[in-house]
């Protein structure tokens, strides 16, 4: 059974080998082996993995009904920034390869939004992937203009896309 949890630090490692697998999984039509490789060539450490996450607010998808390590299977993952220069930036969004086209990043980006509402969070943006795009456009983001990252020598190649929120203040 899925359910939303916000993150524990017991999953780091799960994460890491989900953000792993799930860039390695994205069909070579999108993006190429090199630039998966240069996106992420091997799972970082827990560690990195625990202190991005706990500078953010973040959400889980675990599946309680598998187990590894212990724990409930991470099936997906996604997480906001707070502070305040990059207030309302959804950094991370991804779903195992085995769980996707099941609706983990449309209900993570829900509970994201409902939260950023309640926190009076005015807009939220994020550097889709190609993949991600038509989520976000589904859930009314507007694409500002595309985007480009330099991974180990690649340029990856993305969409700024932004979304204004109504708070409780603009009623």
């Amino acid at each position: 059974m899925l359910k939303l949890i916000p993150y524990q630090k017991q999953y780091a490692t799960q994460v890491s080998q989900l953000f792993h697998l799930a860039i390695n999984a994205i069909d070579v039509d999108v993006y190429s082996k090199i630039e998966q490789q240069a996106w992420s060539c091997s799972p970082r450490s827990r560690y990195h993995w625990h202190k991005r996450l706990t500078r953010s607010k973040t959400w889980l998808m675990i599946d309680s009904a598998q187990h590894q390590d212990g724990v409930p299977l991470c099936c997906g993952v996604i997480n906001l920034e707070t502070h305040f220069h990059s207030r309302g930036y959804i950094d991370s969004l991804y779903v195992h390869p085995d769980f996707q086209h099941q609706g983990i990043a449309a209900a993570l980006l829900t509970e994201l939004e409902a939260w950023a509402i309640a926190a009076n969070i005015g807009s939220l943006s994020v550097d889709a992937s190609k993949l991600s795009k038509p989520l976000f456009l589904a859930h009314g983001f507007k694409q500002r203009h595309r985007s480009y990252q330099e991974k180990r020598g690649q340029i990856i190649m993305g969409f700024l896309m932004c979304k204004p929120l109504i708070v409780s203040g603009d009623n």
